[in-house]
């Protein structure tokens, strides 16, 4: 393994279950605050008690493009699984892109297409953010199913990125 993903990879990984247990009770715990700017806070709160990212990997290889502040989006993928990590000069996106890795880290592949990361939009999270931020964050979600860095461009579908749709039946 290179050293980045040394560091994105837990030693002892969870097994997909108890991502999944936890992406739910992440989900929950949000869930269960009623207002939307109170559930911001919450994330931002926990933000704030995220490591930064490592120097070498605050590149313009792992920035994604988009908005006038910087986020680096780091990814490895293991035996199918997918592990992420996030950093940014503001806290607002710090704190999305840090709630969607903790979700989803260590999920499988098959695991993001079934269930993507899409739950950021009905907790009413997104609409804290200006336009550009949002677009920001749903490269990210874009990449996160795709596996790409983020950087390229996102099929659309109107608003919203082709990787986030839902199957027709699920609608």
């Amino acid at each position: 393994m290179t050293d980045m993903v040394e560091r994105i990879v837990p030693a002892v990984r969870p097994s997909v279950e108890a991502v999944r247990a936890h992406r739910a009770w992440l989900i929950s715990e949000l869930k269960a605050i009623r207002d939307p700017q109170s559930r911001f806070q919450w994330a931002v709160e926990r933000a704030r008690t995220r490591p930064a990212l490592v120097d070498e990997w605050r590149v313009d290889a792992h920035r994604v493009p988009g908005c006038q502040v910087r986020l680096w989006w780091v990814s490895a993928e293991v035996e199918g699984r997918r592990w992420f990590a996030s950093d940014s000069d503001a806290v607002t996106l710090k704190a999305l892109t840090g709630l969607l890795a903790e979700a989803y880290n260590g999920e499988t592949v098959e695991g993001l297409i079934a269930d993507p990361p899409v739950f950021l939009e009905p907790l009413g999270l997104l609409r804290q953010l200006a336009e550009s931020r949002r677009a920001t964050v749903l490269r990210v979600v874009a990449a996160m199913v795709d596996g790409s860095t983020g950087r390229g461009g996102m099929e659309r579908d109107g608003d919203v990125p082709v990787a986030m749709r839902k199957p027709p039946s699920d609608r």
